[in-house]
């Protein structure tokens, strides 16, 4: 029984030994042959001549507007999320799921898929003003990039400026004036605060959107933590100190939220709250 075992042994290493050398063959193989094709690949490359002063680009372009547009795309996250609605109704959805006690449902992922496509209802207006006074005149090569982004920034202004608390506003302006950014005095007029830097507005807009959006927090908080108060008295005077009062009132907070049309009633708050 020994030997047979040790047989067995043997011929399994072997197998092995064997299947390893024809693996590294095969990856010898695989890597002289892509070898050869790259060198055939550069051969027929290498015959290929172009003509560098056979026209001019065009100004639409140019190596410049590629860096500026590849920029753009890295910085639109921080563009959906500080300069749209985003913020806010993404705080105030996590808030919810937090009150009721709920603390992976919905997922994250769907948070932000509600919290996208209500941004987009919200702010559907404004991109559509956006692409009218920008993007279809410099597409069509009516005007410049600079005055496109110029002209399209207006709208978004608006946008924010509407939801911006005036202290707010005023903080960040009378900062830049103390850092010789800007010149306070000039702005005192609502027409005047459409002039302003879009790296002025963004921090106070980021600020009221911050105010706005916990208090939402707070008011949401409200009546499931009555729940939860109510629930622990019963609890404690039944004598039931062991059992955690947040999984008897889970179940209430989740009826009460159903009972009520809670989704519909926090949408509907959450798009009246914006100003447009």
């Amino acid at each position: 029984m020994m030997r047979a075992r040790t047989a067995k042994y043997n011929d399994k290493k072997k197998l092995k030994k064997y299947i390893i050398c024809f693996l590294v063959c095969l990856a010898a193989v695989i890597a002289c042959v892509f070898i050869i094709g790259s060198c055939e690949t550069a051969q027929a490359r290498s015959s290929i001549t172009l003509d560098l002063d056979s026209g001019e680009a065009d100004t639409n372009s140019s190596t410049l507007d590629i860096l500026f547009l590849l920029a753009f795309l890295a910085l639109i996250p921080s563009f959906l999320l500080m300069m749209t609605s985003f913020l806010r109704i993404i705080i105030a959805i996590s808030f919810l799921r937090n009150a009721m006690g709920t603390q992976t449902s919905p997922p994250n992922q769907v948070v932000v898929g509600i919290a996208l496509f209500l941004s987009i209802f919200i702010m559907f207006p404004v991109l559509s003003e956006i692409k009218t006074v920008a993007y279809d005149p410099y597409s069509t090569g009516q005007i410049k990039l600079e005055e496109a982004i110029s002209e399209g920034s207006k709208p978004l202004k608006k946008f924010m400026l509407k939801q911006v608390y005036e202290s707010d506003l005023d903080l960040f302006v009378s900062l830049a004036d103390s850092r010789d950014i800007i010149d306070a005095k000039e702005y005192n007029s609502q027409e005047k605060l459409m002039d302003l830097s879009i790296f002025i507005i963004v921090p106070a807009y980021i600020t009221s959107e911050l105010k706005r959006a916990f208090f939402i927090g707070f008011l949401l908080y409200i009546p499931f933590l009555v729940i939860d108060l109510v629930v622990s008295s019963t609890l404690m005077a039944m004598g039931m100190v062991m059992l955690p009062p947040t999984t008897i009132s889970m179940p209430f907070k989740l009826m009460l939220f159903v009972v009520v049309d809670g989704w519909d009633l926090l949408f509907e708050s959450l798009i009246t709250s914006f100003r447009t």
